[in-house]
C-alpha cells in the first residue's frame, strides 16, 4: 500500500526556495497590493496561528516562472 505524503513548507522554507523576502511573499498574496501575483500559491491555515504552503504548489509556481523566462519577450508582454 502506497501512502501519498503532502509536504508543507513554513515561511522560512518558502523564502529559501523562492529567493523572495517575507514581505514580498505577503505582498504577492495580498489582492489589494500592486505587487499581487494571483498565481502565487495560497497559504494553508494549520492552526489559529500557524500557516504553511503546499510544497508541490510552490515548486509548480517556481517552474512556471522558469517557463515564463524561456518564452519570447512579446508573449511576456501579453501576460501583463
Amino acid at each position: 500500500m502506497m501512502i501519498a505524503i503532502t509536504q508543507m513548507l513554513n515561511i522560512t522554507m518558502v523564502i529559501e526556495l523562492t529567493g523572495l523576502s517575507r514581505s514580498t511573499i505577503y505582498e504577492m498574496m495580498d489582492p489589494k497590493s500592486r505587487y499581487h501575483e494571483p498565481t502565487f500559491p495560497k497559504q494553508v491555515n494549520l492552526t489559529t496561528n500557524r500557516v504553511a504552503w503546499v510544497a508541490s504548489e510552490v515548486n509548480d509556481w517556481i517552474q512556471s516562472r522558469i517557463a515564463l523566462r524561456d518564452q519570447p519577450q512579446e508573449n511576456l508582454l501579453a501576460l501583463t
